[in-house]
């Protein structure tokens, strides 16, 4: 998985393929750029060259070479053995909305099944039936993305509010917000439970936001009918949240911002030197960050989102920081435990569209199939198939 793959994306796919049909997969952390081993099969080999992956086919003299070199403990690589294929959901709407979603998009070029699920869905119960989550670019604080200003007279913005709306009546909330928040609660109780959490974009910080103001109402009159709680602000409940606290409200109806975790109208970082940089972490003894964050770059371009990057200032304490931009006060990839279960927050819309903007076409992953800002996506799906080691002491 270093630069003589031609396609690292389609590489997961494989290697998600072999785990469906009852095998083992190796992940050799920080060899060759996280490689994928397994048991020779020829129609592994046919599925490889169908899908145009990259692949050696090596002797057992290899294969012991290979696994000395890993498990030597004076090198910073190591194997972890997945074992199952996880069962895998992405939370996003059955409407049609005029923006994509990475996530959503990588799953497919990547050829790793998973099913839709929404508000619906998720307050039925049926989130346990799967191991790993990922949110939409969801607005879970019920003002729709704060799309009021721009996309207020839009009509997919009139359609989408009149849906959500109805199913909110339908399901015997008198307001989207309240909808959204036990929506927020249920995924809570989903990664307490020992589920497999990943948000990208406005996901992760309206997420923690909703969490923190279930006890006071933030909306304003033209997202919920009935103007927002002037304290609101004095009520947050931080010991709620999974990744911020101490984060201040951006209450203005008219502002595309929610708080102060993100940074995108206050980062002074120029395109031309938007980059962040993967930490380096002990793949024998911090195994969790090294998974997540194999690649064959660690420098990877930055990219923009409703929330592009987290405020450092206020991630809470014990949270994992996987990424930063070096050049200014800000995350880009961030991890940590809740209850039995893990989550990944990745700033940012789409790592391979620098300003993705409403309407826009989604991006043609043909064009990037060795896109290191989508392997990190896809680290996170591969992520729960591992087998748990015993903790080191």
């Amino acid at each position: 998985m270093d630069e003589a793959q031609k396609n690292h994306l389609k590489a997961y796919g494989i290697a998600f393929w072999v785990l469906k049909n009852g095998d083992e997969v190796d992940w050799l952390l920080n060899y060759r750029g996280g490689s994928f081993m397994t048991q020779y099969d020829k129609k592994l080999e046919d599925e490889c060259k169908i899908r145009g992956v990259s692949y050696e086919v090596v002797a057992d003299a290899k294969v012991s070479e290979i696994l000395a070199q890993v498990n030597d403990p004076s090198v910073n690589m190591d194997l972890v053995k997945l074992q199952k294929a996880p069962k895998i959901a992405v939370y996003s709407p059955k409407n049609k909305l005029p923006w994509d979603d990475a996530v959503t998009l990588v799953l497919k070029y990547a050829e790793i099944p998973f099913d839709l699920v929404y508000d619906e869905e998720v307050l039925r119960g049926d989130l346990p039936k799967y191991d790993w989550l990922h949110m939409h670019h969801e607005d879970f604080t019920g003002q729709y993305s704060k799309f009021y200003a721009g996309y207020g007279n839009a009509q997919w913005y009139i359609d989408d509010k009149k849906a959500q709306e109805d199913m909110a009546t339908r399901l015997g909330f008198k307001k989207v917000s309240k909808m959204k928040l036990a929506v927020a609660q249920h995924i809570r109780d989903f990664t307490a439970g020992g589920g497999f959490l990943f948000a990208m974009c406005s996901g992760t910080e309206t997420f923690d936001v909703a969490l923190a103001a279930s006890n006071t109402d933030i909306c304003e009159a033209m997202f919920d009918g009935d103007g927002a709680d002037p304290a609101a602000q004095s009520k947050l409940d931080f010991t709620q949240t999974f990744a911020f606290q101490n984060f201040t409200l951006d209450m203005n109806p008219f502002s595309h911002s929610f708080s102060n975790i993100d940074v995108t109208n206050t980062r002074l970082v120029n395109r031309t030197e938007d980059f962040f940089t993967l930490f380096d972490f002990s793949a024998k003894w911090d195994v969790v960050p090294s998974m997540l964050t194999q690649n064959h770059d660690k420098v990877i371009k930055g990219f923009m989102g409703l929330t592009t990057a987290f405020n450092k200032n206020i991630i809470k304490p014990g949270v994992t920081i996987m990424a930063e931009t070096k050049t200014a006060n800000e995350v880009r990839y961030i991890h940590g435990e809740y209850g039995k279960g893990q989550w990944t927050f990745y700033g940012g819309h789409d790592p391979e569209d620098y300003q993705h903007a409403v309407s826009d076409p989604p991006t043609d992953l043909n064009l990037h199939p060795n896109s290191p800002g989508y392997r990190l996506i896809l680290n996170n799906v591969l992520f729960p198939a591992a087998k748990k080691k015993k903790q080191k002491t």
